[in-house]
């Protein structure tokens, strides 16, 4: 299947297919012409990464454990729990320090009217 197809089939643009071929996310083989062609399992492997980054990993940590994504996009295997445990505990550390930073903006704001 040649990118164009891989980007109707899937949703994702070519520009973004192509850079999770610079990521190390998708691979591609070349024709004699140089054209990227990808086997039959790219757009489930698209379907992966998308849903990976929709859960707030970046792309390192994706390269790292894609293998570990079996089945559906959804489903995972255990190799993958720590990791998702770990980007969690990262994403609830960040809301924590927006919440206070909404708190002191909003103290902030009530003191000034």
């Amino acid at each position: 299947m040649r990118i164009g197809e891989l980007a109707r089939t899937t949703g994702v643009s070519v520009r973004l297919l192509r850079y999770y071929e610079e990521q190390g996310l998708l691979v591609a083989g070349r024709t004699p012409g140089g054209q990227r062609v990808y086997d039959d399992g790219a757009p489930r492997t698209v379907r992966r990464i998308r849903a990976l980054l929709d859960a707030g990993l970046p792309t390192r940590v994706i390269r790292e454990v894609l293998d570990c994504v079996c089945g559906s996009e959804a489903e995972v295997e255990p190799c993958l729990t720590p990791v998702l445990v770990e980007q969690l505990q990262g994403i609830e550390e960040r809301i924590a320090r927006l919440e206070g930073s909404r708190a002191s903006l909003t103290r902030l704001l009530t003191t000034t009217a």
